[in-house]
């Protein structure tokens, strides 16, 4: 058949382009054929917006004052953009919660957000146990386990696959390995698979129950007992949906478990087992009982300490820390027990309010070493 001419016309799809080639043939009758020819992340150019604050808007925080000007933007991407240094103040960069002034020059570059990728980047991060089958990690604090709306670098995915090249594809192309997660401000113990066997095998453990998970928290207020089980219901915070709440009637079942380790006066410190791994499972717990984990202030942990006639600095973090993990290994079946050594940030931070409280260091190292 011959054709005696052909044209494209490219547009897009969500994120395929799409490519309608239209032709004639011989005897003049059009054809039309389409075709997907890549995949990609629409992007739109830089726009840059430019407020002025008026009197009236001066003293409101900075990420509330473009939300209101600028509203196809979410709060959250101001916030992203304002800590990729987008947003400057009279020129300068500045805090989501700087407060304005009047006369005040505002700059946003509205940039799109980066295409969502795993991709091996090259980070400090701590292996406590590297198998054929799977590597346990010790996550530092801050640190976004994967890709996500808001967090495409800097995740504990994209360090893997620099330091280890491939993990298991059963979590799919962003959560490559993925089996469980600990929250961004959660350090400690995390496994991960490196095959698909393995994943699918450790997946099974996690479902049935079969996985060890101790944690190390600090809790605000003195606990009733020296030991003891919270079995509310989880579900999500009607009110907030960025938390858990487990004060309601209905919701997922839910057990935690906990020992007491030091009674710090305004404070305890507690040894904590999950036998469900529910979204924020510990911080709503303890919250729900009056108890929130230090640091922990969308759960209603207080912003300051004090500790006897002293203000403590403030904990930039949650005090909790999954200290160890064990199950069986994927391919033997022997029992795995490894133990993420407590950071350092919150070793420093008991120890302070034990010495304000006169403890001697041989009852805090005592209290400490079983988990250092």
């Amino acid at each position: 058949m011959c054709l005696k001419f052909s044209e494209e016309l490219n547009f897009t799809v969500g994120c395929v382009v799409l490519v309608k080639t239209k032709t004639r043939q011989a005897d003049g009758s059009p054809t039309l054929t389409t075709r997907a020819c890549a995949t990609f992340m629409a992007e739109s150019p830089t726009e840059q917006q430019k407020l002025t604050v008026a009197s009236i808007d001066a003293g409101r925080r900075l990420d509330l004052f473009i939300a209101e000007r600028i509203s196809e933007l979410s709060r959250t991407r101001i916030q992203e953009l304002i800590r990729e240094g987008n947003v400057r103040v009279d020129g300068r960069t500045a805090r989501a919660s700087h407060r304005i002034a009047a006369g005040e020059a505002v700059e946003v570059a509205v940039l799109p957000r980066p295409a969502l990728v795993a991709a091996p980047e090259d980070l400090p991060l701590e292996l406590l146990l590297v198998d054929d089958d799977f590597v346990i990690v010790n996550k530092p604090a801050g640190m976004v386990v994967h890709a996500g709306a808001g967090h495409a670098r800097g995740t504990l995915v994209n360090a893997l696959l620099h330091r280890l090249g491939e993990l298991s594809g059963a979590g799919g192309a962003l959560r490559p390995g993925i089996v469980h997660r600990l929250d961004r401000e959660t350090s400690g113990a995390m496994v991960v698979a490196r095959t698909d066997a393995a994943h699918e095998h450790l997946a099974e453990q996690f479902r049935s129950r079969n996985v060890r998970k101790i944690y190390l928290s600090m809790v605000h207020g003195k606990m009733p007992r020296d030991s003891g089980s919270i079995t509310l219901p989880i579900s999500r915070d009607p009110r907030r949906r960025t938390r858990m709440t487990a004060r309601g009637k209905t919701g997922r079942h839910a057990r935690t478990d906990w020992r007491v380790v030091a009674r710090l006066d305004r404070c305890t410190l507690l040894e904590v087992a999950l036998h469900t791994g529910r979204t924020h499972q510990i911080r709503a717990h303890f919250a729900a009982i009056g108890r929130p984990v230090l640091g922990d202030t969308l759960y209603g942990a207080p912003r300051d300490l004090r500790v006897g006639t002293r203000n403590l600095p403030r904990l930039e973090r949650n005090f909790l820390h999954a200290a160890r993990i064990g199950f069986s290994h994927p391919s033997s079946g022997a029992w795995v027990e490894v133990r993420a050594p407590l950071p350092n940030d919150l070793r420093v931070y008991f120890e302070q309010i034990a010495e304000n409280l006169g403890l001697q260091k041989t009852e805090i190292d005592s209290a400490l070493a079983p988990y250092l």
